[in-house]
């Protein structure tokens, strides 16, 4: 999230200021509005936090370029003054746009840094590493925003769910609470564990599917092509001279000019309802109702939701190993499982069954309706034995073994999918234009006459 300055005064000609987080300019003026609503003063300016670059000269020396994080023009200036430089130029970079890094260079840094924790190298020393080695943008000033917030004692939870947008939420859950654990080089090699198989799965994923779906993509465009400009012009003929069409010749037909008649609104009503679905899941209550009902898609459904268990049962294993209060653990490991209804029913039924009405870890899972039945009979054993720890390191093991199995299964399965869909297009099609050409007119001139025009039309 960005960060914005609140600039104001009250209305005792004081000078108010704070700083604050927001997703975007907007919800931060509103945000800032309410504030001084809400603590009677007046609001003058609400200042993004923006990118600076920067041109400077020490003495005689050449100059140099870099670029600062600061609110406004003169911050940059005067700290690079303090340095000891000429500063030649200051400009807002105009397009701050920070793409997402590639999950590989993440899945880098955080075996890295697993790599380094458990050699002994200060956290420090590491992040400052892997800010001079990382070549993406993006990542590295994620690094160097993080290094420098924890450097300034700030909390290391705070600094890393702050950039959970670059990072992505589970990643940024799991470090962010890795200081705070007691088991630091653990949880970064869980989490690189955990990356590195979603991204392997991934690569299958697209090395797999690339060459099916370009093939399906294709023979939609020649599907289309063919039904409402080839057809026509072939069978339409037929149409000309009075001629009976067979049956499957006649609906194709039928549905080539219903195509060409409408084209601008069937693109239309193809268009709008993707853009309003895509637009609608960016949303919380999208996300929500999405991830509500992903679970019971065929084949994938069930994998994401043992997924989602899978993130929750190693968050709460690595995080209750350092703490005793096991609410808090619950409530971080839902909120780093990635899915936003799971994340909901424990906070809103399994936590306040646990405070309210005193009730045991498998009675309050139960009723929220998102864990397994094999998920529910492994914590009822770890509470009755007092190895709940143990038993969600085991659940979480168990289902990364059987997820990566099944995934290999269901690519298998969605390739076919696609063949049998390409099979039956092309079988169709083949039906079709066989069907068309055993079309014979009762008059042999008439016949003539048509493959004549046929002919003129194919020239």
């Amino acid at each position: 999230m960005a960060e914005f300055r609140i600039e104001g005064v009250t209305t005792a000609g004081k000078p108010v200021q704070g700083i604050m987080e927001a997703d975007s300019p907007r919800t931060a003026k509103q945000r800032a509005q309410l504030m001084a609503r809400q603590r009677k003063f007046k609001l003058l300016h609400v200042v993004a936090r923006s990118t600076w670059v920067y041109k400077v000269q020490r003495g005689t020396e050449k100059p140099i370029t870099g670029e600062q994080k600061a609110f406004t023009r003169g911050e940059v200036q005067e700290a690079l003054q303090k340095m000891g430089y000429r500063v030649i130029r200051v400009q807002k970079r105009l397009f701050d746009f920070r793409s997402k890094p590639p999950a590989t260079d993440i899945v880098t840094f955080v075996r890295v840094s697993a790599d380094l924790i458990r050699q002994k190298l200060p956290f420090n020393e590491i992040m400052q590493l892997l800010v001079n080695d990382i070549q993406n943008r993006t990542l590295r000033n994620t690094i160097k925003d993080i290094n420098t917030e924890l450097k300034q004692g700030k909390d290391s939870e705070r600094a890393f769910i702050k950039h959970e947008a670059v990072l992505g939420k589970f990643t940024a859950h799991m470090l962010g609470l890795a200081s705070k654990s007691g088991n630091m080089a653990e949880i970064y090699d869980s989490t690189a564990k955990f990356l590195e198989r979603q991204a392997e799965f991934k690569k299958n994923l697209k090395s797999a599917l690339i060459m099916p779906m370009v093939t399906l993509v294709v023979l939609f465009g020649a599907v289309i092509y063919y039904v409402g400009y080839i057809f026509p012009a072939t069978a339409g003929l037929f149409r000309k001279f009075n001629i009976e069409l067979p049956p499957m010749t006649r609906a194709t037909l039928a549905l080539s000019d219903f195509i060409v008649a409408n084209v601008f609104w069937i693109t239309l009503a193809c268009v709008i309802p993707l853009v309003l679905a895509v637009r609608f899941f960016s949303t919380e209550r999208g996300r929500f109702v999405l991830d509500q009902y992903v679970w019971r898609v065929p084949v994938m459904g069930q994998l994401l939701h043992k997924m989602s268990i899978e993130i929750f049962c190693r968050v709460f294993y690595a995080l209750y190993s350092g703490s005793g209060e096991n609410i808090e653990v619950i409530r971080m490991a839902a909120e780093a499982c990635g899915n936003k209804y799971m994340e909901h029913q424990i906070k809103t039924v399994a936590l306040p069954m646990m405070v309210e009405r005193g009730a045991g870890i498998t009675e309050a899972f139960e009723a929220t309706g998102v864990f397994t039945k094999t998920a529910l009979s492994r914590f009822h054993s770890g509470a009755e034995t007092g190895t709940v720890k143990h038993t969600a390191y085991q659940l979480a093991e168990y289902y990364e073994k059987e997820t990566s199995y099944k995934m290999r299964n269901a690519i298998d399965y969605i390739q076919v999918l696609i063949s049998m869909i390409i099979m039956i297009v092309l079988t169709a099609l083949t039906i079709v234009s066989s069907e068309t050409a055993t079309i014979r007119p009762k008059n042999p001139a008439l016949g003539q006459a048509v493959v004549q025009q046929q002919e003129r039309a194919i020239t």
